[in-house]
């Protein structure tokens, strides 16, 4: 495997009786990176994280962290992976500092050692005035921050992060994205699944979309977007009687077909270049004499794409594809 590269899956199979969980799943993670797994429920995320962190065996294909084979040599993988699921690993019977400790003694660390780095980390993630406090009393957002530090507690070189934000309110959410870009900035490889596409997008150097346990597509948010057409225009103009002028002008500037909404006098079709495009289109409007209303240019969202690629928006349930649905993924310990 190139030296560059964190992660490396080729061909990835896996079924849980007559069930596909994966198809044939290719994935690269430089590393540095912060690559997002998007798709919906039953898609194969959560089984392709399974498998890159020895708690499955694929049933085909190859996969690589560090370079280091998964099913070969699973321990030396378990040494240089993070892992924080879909619901915290937390023990509610102990201390966010005593949580952090026990998992510093299953990576062997002496005692001094866990003990620095528990400290180290209650403040990095501001869990300092918490660190003696039963974690039973927790609210879900610093659950969540407690199971991110217990696995970071070796240093990992790559962290896998299962739907972090899910069950969280929207500032709890917002303050994961920071710590999560925080971490991408410290130079941790992050590979980050989850349904929310306003977190792929905001979060990811890359984002993966998976379905039906094969990768469909991938590149980054914009090039995702401008894959499905770009920016899309939409005219609304004064009378009804300039539609046909409204249309000429549009259909010679759009790359695409003109629809036609609402009682006739509005227009949408999709442009590649909407800050060049909007001027000519607003001028040669104008110079036939069509009176606008209104205008605006809207970038498509990753709802779009997903819509385009998959034929089904990113929350619509599947059979669940990993035969485990609702189980929580355990914490990967050496």
């Amino acid at each position: 495997m190139p030296e560059q590269l964190a992660v490396e899956a080729r061909g990835l199979e896996k079924r849980f009786g007559e069930t596909v969980a994966l198809a044939g799943v290719d994935l690269e993670v430089p590393r540095g990176a912060l690559y997002g797994l998007l798709g919906p429920n039953g898609a194969g995320k959560t089984t392709t994280v399974r498998v890159l962190t020895t708690l499955l065996r694929p049933d085909a294909g190859t996969a690589r962290l560090d370079g280091i084979d998964v099913v070969a040599e699973p321990h030396r993988v378990r040494e240089r992976i993070g892992l924080t699921g879909q619901y915290a690993a937390v023990e509610e019977r102990l201390t966010a500092r005593e949580n952090i400790e026990y998992i510093a003694r299953l990576f062997h660390l002496p005692r001094q050692e866990g003990r620095r780095r528990a400290g180290e980390l209650l403040e990095r993630f501001d869990l300092v005035d918490a660190a003696d406090r039963v974690v039973k009393g927790f609210s879900g957002g610093m659950r969540r921050r407690l199971d991110i530090a217990m696995s970071l507690i070796a240093r990992p070189s790559v962290l896998f992060l299962d739907e972090p934000t899910t069950g969280l309110d929207p500032r709890s959410r917002l303050a994961m994205w920071e710590l999560i870009e925080e971490l991408e900035h410290d130079g941790t490889t992050v590979l980050l699944t989850t349904q929310y596409l306003d977190e792929a997008d905001r979060l990811a150097d890359r984002i993966v979309v998976i379905d039906h346990g094969r990768v469909i597509e991938q590149g980054t948010a914009d090039e995702l977007k401008d894959r499905i057409g770009g920016d899309r225009i939409t005219v609304s103009i004064a009378r009804i009687e300039n539609q046909a002028k409204a249309l000429e002008v549009l259909r010679q500037r759009c790359n695409g077909p003109v629809d036609v909404e609402g009682d006739g006098r509005t227009f949408s079709g999709p442009i590649r270049t909407g800050d060049r495009v909007v001027p000519g289109v607003v001028r040669a409007l104008d110079e036939v004499g069509v009176d606008v209303l209104d205008l605006d240019v809207r970038r498509p969202t990753l709802d779009d794409v997903f819509l385009t690629l998959t034929g089904r928006p990113v929350d619509a349930a599947d059979d669940d594809s990993d035969g485990v649905t609702g189980a929580p993924l355990t914490k990967v310990t050496s």
